[in-house]
């Protein structure tokens, strides 16, 4: 399963895609804006502005918006070469707005930046990149416009080359800033939703399991009156078969099986009802030791530490998510360690605090400062062996819910796991 989850996340970028209502919706203020932009500058200033070619390219945009929404469903989603054609319309035709009033001198020439943060925001990366080289030769081509900027009547504005050479400047690098910003905060919040997800699956899973024994309990229960007619028969055909010689041997193995599945399912149904409150509790000592019973047949001894006297040890309700996330830390430590994995259990009138040490080489920095992050894969920068990964911030997510509060240490050597409680969220006792 973590394959297949480091498969898909690696895939990511590929997969996201932007929906046309969104960017019908955003060209739309684009026409807008546009409109009343040269509106005010040919009506109300005055300026001499080459009104008809404003009006073509403005009109253009409008109509291909138009046909958008009428050819295509508000649902429908656009694949990445679609949206990279969309958005490089969009580009092309603003580049050419801005080209014939003034280019660079124009103060709305910022504005270039946006469809490469569109993109940045929603499609891979290599178009992204293809689509900021076009954002770049589009200012270059603004910085050589041959158009001046509309400007009052008698009065041409001319802009110093290092001037605009600075304005090329600033739109370059804000454009290329903006760009990537944006893209790793896309790219942070789909790996957080897509680790999230894991993580409610790996729970529920949880939860199912410690669900069996219910449902074993329903079977048997159900289970219960056929058999018990079955039984009936196979003791009357006993009754008057039994020293046929045809048929004899049969109907004995009838009945003695029946009787066999009679006592399997009041085992089961005694075990339910019996043990149903003895699983439901569990105290710490015994937390721990399911924790650790699946990890003892690697190789690496485990020892447990308890500090504090067991009669006085809390005892709460199971939580799939702390025996699962517990597990998860556990198992990362046996991984890495050389030779021993110790795991300390304590806990006081206030705190239960639940340590895991191996002898191992520990965190790098580097890994330290991000640790519990969707797709940190490595302890140390030159280990191929993986780990702690996806399957660490699914632990620490459901730790976290759960009360505790992790601390990521190294040791000396190995590295330091930390786990702790309130001790009112570990004892039902208290809880009530």
């Amino acid at each position: 399963m973590a394959a297949a989850m480091a498969l898909d996340h690696n895939d990511m970028n590929s997969n996201r895609s932007l929906r046309l209502q969104t960017l019908v919706r955003l060209r739309w203020l684009a026409v807008g804006g546009q409109s009343i932009a040269v509106v005010i500058t040919a009506l109300w200033l005055q300026f001499p502005l080459p009104l008809v070619p404003c009006s073509v390219l403005i009109a253009s945009l409008a109509l291909l918006n138009t046909f958008l929404t009428i050819r295509f469903p508000p649902t429908h989603r656009l694949t990445p070469p679609a949206a990279f054609a969309l958005l490089g319309l969009d580009l092309a035709q603003l580049t050419a707005l801005l080209f014939i009033t003034g280019g660079l001198a124009n103060p709305f020439a910022p504005l270039l930046c946006v469809p490469v943060i569109i993109s940045s925001a929603s499609q891979p990366k290599p178009h992204s990149i293809v689509l900021a080289g076009l954002a770049v030769i589009g200012v270059t081509a603004l910085a050589f416009s041959p158009f001046p900027l509309p400007w009052y009547p008698g009065t041409v504005l001319l802009i110093p080359r290092v001037l605009t050479a600075g304005i090329w400047f600033a739109i370059v690098s804000m454009t290329a800033f903006a760009a990537f910003y944006t893209y790793r905060v896309s790219l942070e919040a789909s790996e957080l939703s897509e680790a999230l997800t894991a993580t409610e699956l790996v729970l529920q899973r949880e939860k199912h399991l410690s669900q069996l024994d219910g449902l074993a309990a329903a079977a048997a229960h159900e289970l219960g009156t056929p058999l018990a007619t079955i039984s009936v028969v196979a003791k009357e055909m006993e009754r008057e078969l039994g020293d046929d010689p045809r048929f004899g041997e049969d109907v004995h193995l009838l009945r003695s099986q029946s009787e066999r599945c009679r006592d399997i399912l009041k085992r089961i149904t005694t075990l339910s009802s019996e043990s149903e409150e003895h699983m439901r509790l569990l105290p710490l000592s015994s937390l721990i030791e399911e924790v650790m019973a699946p990890h003892r047949e690697f190789g690496i001894e485990i020892e447990l530490k308890e500090k504090g006297d067991r009669a006085s040890e809390p005892v709460g309700i199971r939580n799939a998510g702390i025996l699962y996330g517990l597990g998860n830390l556990l198992e990362n430590a046996v991984d890495y360690a050389r030779k021993k994995v110790t795991v300390t259990a304590e806990h006081t009138a206030e705190r239960v605090k639940v340590t895991i040490e191996d002898d191992g080489d520990g965190f790098s920095p580097d890994i330290l400062m991000r640790i519990g992050e969707p797709y940190v894969t490595k302890r140390q920068k030159d280990d191929s062996a993986g780990g702690l990964g996806l399957g660490l911030f699914i632990a620490k997510t459901l730790l976290e819910r759960s009360g505790a509060r992790l601390r990521f240490e190294n040791g000396s050597p190995g590295a330091r796991v930390s786990v702790e409680w309130p001790r009112t969220l570990m004892d039902t006792k208290l809880a009530k």
